[in-house]
This record gives structure tokens, sequence and C-alpha cells, in this order.
């Protein structure tokens, strides 16, 4: 299993397990190895036997996570900042909440594009079941009857038609699509410059900005728990989030502005990265000494926002598709039923 397996709940239960067995007065070689006696995975014991046995060698956990080449390299950067600080356990218990939140916004955006394709899916089939198998039967009774359908019914069987007729070459089209679009997409070279130009264009504006802004603000929570200093702190966070040129800009006008002697609240506020509420937030922590506790709790809030963001937005959508579905079915049976009526209406 290379790095790219480790998911984001793999890696948060990892540190957090990590954590509570230091807390405990348990070596981090002792607690790995109750944890890899205990692993129910075959995946997850590859990973802990390789640890265990570069912890053998007596290195510390960040480098015995760098030569397993498991892990990914914030995640080791933050672990081996945290050993030099002496709040290593701070910083594992500060990675499991990162890692959870990334698990849970991924979640998000997962569902919020599933559900909504899943529904576009099923009313573009039920549809063309309309046309282009309902329709003609429906001809076929207004021929016997000696009339003739709607112009827009008409217009639709017609289409239903052609679409039947040019199915085979819509099928090997749409097929051939799906393959290029699959093939591009694993190619990480392709992929990324999809990605990347996608993000250049909307990842700093809307919804894709607040998730931005969410990520940045939960690396820099647990860049500050780790004990890093802030010009470090963010610098690691946009390093981790540097998705298009415009969140470059706020980065580099955040860091201008901290060097210029701003506080990091006005710094991040002035960059457009924090509200005005959360700036405030972290100017009262920074006064109080729990600058690091106050963007913790603001990493919290913004992933919960954005979260909630994101299910308005596919609670909206979900039933626009459906009422979307509704009408257009309504307006191809009311083509077709209210000459029937009509008809019916003047043999009765």
């Amino acid at each position: 299993m290379g790095r790219k397996s480790l998911t984001n709940t793999y890696m948060s239960t990892l540190c957090l397990e990590i954590s509570m067995l230091l807390q405990s007065g348990i070596t981090v070689r002792h607690g790995v190895e109750m944890m890899l006696d205990d692993e129910p995975d075959s995946d997850g014991k590859i990973v802990l036997n390789n640890l265990f046995t570069n912890l053998e060698g007596g290195v510390p956990l960040s480098e015995a996570m760098r030569n397993g080449d498991y892990f990914p390299p914030y995640m080791v950067n933050m672990i081996e900042i945290g050993e030099k600080t002496g709040r290593l356990t701070e910083t594992l218990k500060a990675l499991a909440e990162h890692y959870e939140r990334q698990e849970r916004l991924l979640v998000s955006i997962k569902n919020a594009t599933l559900y909504p394709a899943v529904l576009l899916g099923m009313m573009i089939v039920v549809v063309l079941i309309l046309i282009v198998q309902v329709l003609p039967i429906f001809n076929d009774v207004f021929g016997r009857m000696g009339a003739q359908m709607s112009p827009l019914a008409m217009q639709l069987m017609q289409f239903g038609a052609w679409f039947r007729g040019a199915s085979v070459i819509i099928a090997v089209v749409a097929c051939a699509v799906f393959a290029v679009a699959f093939f591009a997409w694993a190619m990480p070279g392709i992929r990324d410059g999809i990605v990347k130009s996608f993000k250049n264009k909307w990842g700093s504006s809307g919804v894709f900005g607040r998730v931005a802004a969410s990520q940045f603000v939960s690396s820099m929570a647990l860049a500050m728990s780790s004990g890093l200093g802030t010009e470090d702190s963010i610098a690691m966070a946009a390093s981790l989030n540097s998705d298009s040129e415009a969140l470059n800009e706020k980065y580099e006008k955040c860091l201008t502005m901290i060097r210029d002697g701003n506080s990091l609240a006005d710094s991040l506020r002035g960059a457009e990265i924090l509200s005005a509420r959360d700036g405030r937030m972290l100017s009262l922590g920074g006064h109080s000494g729990m600058a690091d506790t106050a963007m913790s709790e603001i990493a919290r809030r913004s992933d919960r926002s954005v979260q909630d963001e994101i299910a308005s937005i596919v609670s909206r959508i979900e039933p626009t598709l459906v009422i979307l579905t509704s009408v257009i079915v309504g307006v191809v049976l009311l083509s077709v039923m209210l000459p029937l009526i009509g008809i019916m209406t003047s043999i009765g």
C-alpha cells in the first residue's frame, strides 16, 4: 500500500491512538507494537510493521515515518516539529482533528456531487423512456382513432425516433468520451493539470473559496498547535493550499502584513482569509496567550460552516431536479392527454 492509499480516516485514527498511548506514558515503539498486534487490516499491518521496524532502530517517530515512505510529507514535518518543540502529544491530537476535518469535508463534497448527478441521470432516463417508448404507443392509438397528437408531442416523438435510430452511434461516442476522460484522469500529469486549471478559475470564489479558506485555517491551527512560529505556520499552510493564483496572492499579502508588524488576526483579516468575527476571536486569543486554541476553534467552526453550506446547496438542487422532472413529464403527458380527452369528449 503506497502513500496515496492512506486515507484521512486512517491517518486521523493512527495519530489519535499514538497520542493516547504517549499520554498514558507508553513509548512510541511499544505503542506501535501494541497497535500492530491488534491491527485487523492486512494493509494496516504492513504500514505498522514498517513503522515498528524503523522505530526498533532507535530513530524518532518522524524519521521512522519518513523512512517508511507511507505517510504524507506534511504529516511527517508536523510530527518532527512537535518532537523538536516537546509538543508531540498535542501535535498528534491536532493532526487527528485536522485529518478528521479533511475527511468530513471530502465526504460532503462527494455527496454534493453524487446525489445531483444520480437525480439528473434518473431524470434523463425517465424523459427518454417517455419519448422513445410511450409516445409511439399513444401515436398508434391516435392513428386508429383518425386523429393526431399535438404538435409538441409529434416533435418529441420525432426526436425519440431519431434518438432510437442513432442510439448505437450515441452509445459509441459516449463510451469513447468516457474512456478518454477516464484515462486522462488516471494520468497524474493530465489530472493535476485539469484540477489546477479548474482551481485557478473557480478555486478562490464562492463556496470553493470558502472551502480553500477552511482548509488553510485547519492547516494553520495544526501548525500553531505544533509550536511553529507565525510566519512559518502561514508559509506551511499556504504551501499545502496554494490551489490558485488568487489564493497565493492572499497568502503573500498576509505574509507581507505580518512582516510589516501587523498582528496575525489583522493580517488574516486584511488578506480576506478570515471574516471580521473570526479575526476578532483570534485577536482576543492572541491577547490572552491562547492564539493556537482560538485558531483551532476557528478551524472547527469554519469546517462546520462549509459543510452546512454544501448541505444547503444540495438541499436546493435535489428538489429543483425533482420539480424539473415532474414538470417535463407533466408537459409530455398533457401534450398527449389533452387531445385525447378532447376526442373522448366529442365521441361522448
